[in-house]
């Protein structure tokens, strides 16, 4: 049976660029560098986050979502979860089911009992991914084909696992260089024929297999850094991107997108951006 073969109903997506409808989000309330956990947070540790700064960016991307009628769900932000904001990584959805992740670090652990709470309250049923570590940063979705960061955040076993559970998709195991701490952060799906890349992560094996199945648009180092291919894409051609990314967005703009422009560079400090901040649970997509 295909996972896609009911009516669109919650939870339901597959890919990574369909009309977004619904999605989880959570306040960076209690966001801290605690543990160093990433190249970025190396940087900033010294200085630290803004908390209010933070808040009020984020409260400016919770808008922009809704003028977009998109309907965003915030999870309660706990203060023992310092990177509860990126709540791309407790879960996944593919299809009709939303896969609750297993998380690799001891700061994040625990998020996804929040994640588990709404959606029980909300009547979901889930697929937890237990025993085998992997993050929803590491998982990018692509009509019947999944592919998969392996990282110190998802392991091969947690892949061979996902393969195990959907026999009849594709599961794509992408290796990286794991400084750069999710697939996202180096790859992203932009539409059936473009992605996102920066290629200095990966291998040359890799860049040939993607770059015969997409047409791949760089990110500089520079923009890498500042998380140039952790964009959001809402739909329609419509993509969510930080205005200090000029290089990225006017590629996007040269190609017939419309770029949202919205500055979320405090909560890049600790090192997402867009995609790692949003977990979609309902996107509008053919569902045959």
């Amino acid at each position: 049976m295909s996972i896609f073969s009911k009516q669109p109903q919650k939870p339901f997506a597959r890919s990574e660029y369909d009309v977004l409808k619904q999605v989880i989000l959570c306040k960076p309330e209690y966001m801290t560098i605690r543990d160093v956990i990433n190249e970025t947070q190396k940087k900033f540790i010294n200085e630290g986050i803004h908390i209010e700064l933070a808040m009020a960016q984020h409260k400016k991307f919770v808008q922009a979502l809704k003028e977009h009628e998109v309907n965003v769900v915030l999870l309660p932000a706990l203060k023992m979860f310092p990177e509860q904001v990126f709540t791309r990584d407790i879960g996944f959805t593919f299809g009709h089911i939303m896969f609750v992740a297993e998380m690799a670090n001891r700061v994040r652990q625990g998020e996804e009992e929040v994640l588990k709470g709404w959606l029980k309250q909300e009547g979901i049923s889930y697929y937890n991914l237990l025993g085998d570590i992997i993050e929803g940063g590491d998982v990018i979705v692509d009509g019947e084909t999944l592919y998969v960061g392996l990282s110190n955040r998802t392991n091969q076993n947690a892949i061979n696992h996902l393969q195990s559970i959907l026999p009849h998709y594709e599961i794509v195991t992408v290796p990286f260089t794991e400084k750069f701490l999710h697939l996202d952060c180096v790859f992203n799906i932009l539409s059936p024929n473009e992605a996102l890349i920066f290629p200095g992560a990966l291998k040359q094996k890799e860049m040939d297999f993607l770059s015969s199945r997409f047409e791949l648009i760089e990110v500089t180092k520079e923009e890498q850094f500042t998380l140039g291919t952790n964009v959001l894409s809402i739909g329609n051609k419509k993509v969510f991107s930080l205005p200090v990314n000029t290089n990225v967005n006017e590629q996007l703009r040269e190609r017939g997108y419309e770029v949202i422009e919205v500055d979320i560079t405090e909560i890049i400090k600790s090192g997402g951006s867009f995609r790692c901040c949003t977990l979609p649970v309902l996107r509008e997509g053919d569902n045959h």
